[in-house]
């Protein structure tokens, strides 16, 4: 795994998540050409604009990239050519309609495949009050 970040500061909590290298956020950030080298075969990118569109131009022949934040932007600065020529699929994600079966589910799968120490570093429960 791969992550990207523009916070140096982060780069130890990303590798204790899993993380093999880190890139800096401005690799991806910037407009780039619409068709790049094929790095990713999936991607989930939290960012949106430029950097969901470069990820989008760098995943590889039939891969997958899901987009499920807007920090960068809203908007989609890109072509249909990964789509096209490299049979991509963005998918989005709105965990705000999913079902309470489907989010048990989730959880279920991350406490399966997530150690325990990583797991609790990137969670907090909260309730209502009794």
């Amino acid at each position: 795994m791969v992550a990207s970040t523009g916070r140096p500061a982060e780069a130890e909590y990303l590798r204790f998540l899993g993380a093999a290298a880190i890139l800096d956020r401005a690799e991806l950030s910037s407009p780039g050409k619409p068709l790049q080298s094929e790095r990713w075969a999936g991607v989930v990118d939290t960012v949106g604009s430029h950097t969901l569109v470069n990820a989008c131009a760098q995943t590889q022949w039939h891969g997958a990239v899901t987009a499920c934040g807007l920090a960068q932007g809203s908007d989609l600065p890109g072509t249909v050519m990964p789509f096209i020529l490299r049979g991509i699929t963005l998918y989005g994600i709105n965990c705000m309609r999913v079902d309470e079966a489907t989010r048990r589910l989730a959880w279920e799968l991350l406490a399966q495949h997530v150690r325990s120490d990583q797991l609790a570093q990137m969670t907090q429960e909260i309730g209502c009050p009794r």
